[in-house]
């Protein structure tokens, strides 16, 4: 099982993650390009910067205001230091992100309240850029949620339907890149299980419209839950509501460090160098200590139907899978007085039980369910990129404990996206991933 650590020792913010990404390997310019097929006129940029004395990777997000202000700005210029620096503007019924204090997104407040009244995008005109950008599924369905997750923290902070929730356009930008990138940042390692540090948060205050409140601010305490908490270092918000939907985003579990076999290791750089507290996120990457047949509790959650329609059962598992389900699968049943009907089938985290459950029996035409708890045995995996004539591919390699390979794969959504760019079947361009993948290996093998 792949797994990765987040060490929040110095918290955790959108460009944070993007950096730690990077420098764990991440291909830089897979997510410049991810940030350009969202077509919002943003783009990323990539330097190295050192943070308490150590080298990290910082990841900024350009956007058209950012670019303009460079001119006047030194492009390394480090932002000033503000005990709280994250600006929410909110009205009765806009809310406005975000301008962290992580996130050295190159823009100032000057710029931000320059275009805070006229300029707003509504939670759903975001979900529609996320949708219509030509990207893998998966990447989308995970950004969603967690701009949903965002969405709804305001929304319940400020007493207003979800559908009410406005983000200031330069701060969504930044938000809408971050989140995306990082989506398809994580779908990049092909990590199994994320897991994080207790949080350090910060201390201090942060400015909104209506006043000023104690870090951290209520979104982001909404967003964190009952995850486990402390503040440490000079006073700063350290934990953006952009870090904390990421970590609901990636479904995240808080505990010590678990016995792995680290092969990589990064580090993302916050927005200025704090004294005394290396502004960094560290990201450990690697294999389980008993790398295959790794056991794990499942949940199996079964809904049969035979009145609802195929379209709003697809809806559903939709639903399902954004709401962090592992699986869903139809099958076709008899049931009593020789009727056809449908067996829904979830597979998720027994902890996801309750809200899975409730979302089942809200949205389907089912009256009751059942569930139960099972285990699951997996392979070890680990992921690669081979070149074909097209473009790249990731394979997925699966492994015995003994380290042979059991089982390679390409991965379906580059080779649909390369097919349908190119023009070509698809079952050529995953057989020629498979190939050049063969013969790759028998090199390694040789050399």
């Amino acid at each position: 099982m792949r797994i990765g650590y987040l060490e929040c020792f110095s918290g955790i913010s959108g460009d944070m993650l993007l950096g730690a990404l990077v420098d764990a390997g991440v291909d830089f310019e897979r997510l410049r390009e991810t940030a350009v097929a969202l077509d919002v006129g943003a783009d990323l940029a990539l330097r190295k910067v050192m943070r308490g004395g150590m080298m990290a990777t910082k990841v900024d997000v350009r956007t058209p205001e950012s670019k303009a202000e460079s001119h006047v700005h030194d492009h390394t210029h480090e932002p000033h230091e503000h005990a709280h620096a994250e600006k929410h503007h909110h009205g009765h019924e806009h809310l406005h992100s975000h301008g962290h204090s992580h996130e050295d997104h190159s823009h100032d407040e000057h710029a931000a309240h320059k275009h805070e009244h006229t300029h707003h995008r509504s939670l759903s005109a975001i979900l529609a850029i996320i949708e219509r950008a030509p990207l893998a599924d998966a990447v989308k369905a995970s950004a969603a949620r967690a701009f949903r997750l965002l969405g709804e923290a305001e929304a319940a902070i400020h007493n207003i339907p979800v559908e009410k929730v406005h983000f200031h356009e330069v701060g969504a930008v930044d938000t809408i890149v971050d989140i995306v990138c990082a989506a398809q940042g994580c779908a990049e390692l092909g990590v199994d299980r994320w897991m994080a540090s207790s949080l350090n948060v910060g201390s201090g205050t942060v400015e909104c419209e209506h006043g000023t409140l104690p870090v951290p601010a209520p979104a982001t305490l909404a967003l964190l839950g009952d995850a486990p908490v402390y503040a440490s270092g000079a006073p700063m918000e350290r934990v953006t509501p952009t870090g904390a939907a990421l970590l609901k985003m990636l479904g995240v579990e808080f505990g010590v460090l678990p016995a792995m076999r680290v092969k990589t290791a990064g580090y993302g750089a916050g927005g200025r160098d704090t004294p005394g507290q290396p502004n960094l996120l560290r990201m450990l990457v690697g294999e389980a200590a008993d790398e295959a047949g790794r056991e794990e509790p499942i949940a199996v959650m079964e809904a049969v139907m035979d009145d609802a329609s195929p379209q709003l059962l697809a809806y559903v598992s939709e639903l399902l899978l954004e709401a962090g389900a592992w699986d869903v699968y139809r099958t076709p049943v008899q049931m009593k007085k020789g009727r056809s009907g449908i067996q829904m089938t979830v597979l998720c985290k027994p902890e996801l039980v309750p809200a899975l459950r409730e979302l089942v029996l809200r949205e389907t035409t089912t009256i009751g369910l059942h569930w139960r708890v099972e285990q699951k045995a997996s392979l070890a995996r680990e992921f690669t990129h081979v070149q074909t004539k097209w473009g790249p591919v990731q394979m997925k390699i699966a492994r015995w404990v003994s380290g042979q390979v059991a089982n390679v794969s390409a991965e379906f959504e580059d080779c649909k996206r390369l097919a349908k760019e190119h023009g070509v079947p698809l079952k050529r361009v995953m057989q020629e991933a498979m190939i050049v993948y063969a013969a790759e290996t028998k090199k390694e093998k040789l050399g």
